[in-house]
């Protein structure tokens, strides 16, 4: 299909679609990107665990407090 064939509403659905997709891209560089499988299962087996650190405890890891 060529620009031409397309009604006045589906050109500027198109244009809008590509906008949109143009500051996706701008303002988030990850846009588009997928996470390794790797990071997956360590993030799941991070959710499960019954682990956890104490916020001030981060902070200080951070040099935040």
């Amino acid at each position: 299909m060529k620009v031409g064939d397309l009604s006045r509403e589906e050109l500027k659905a198109l244009i809008g679609e590509v906008i949109e997709e143009k500051f996706r891209e701008l303002f988030d560089p990850d846009y588009g990107l997928e996470f390794r499988e790797d990071f997956i299962q360590a993030l799941e087996t991070s959710i499960a665990s019954k682990e956890r650190i104490p916020f001030e405890d981060v902070k200080k890891r951070l040099g935040l407090s």
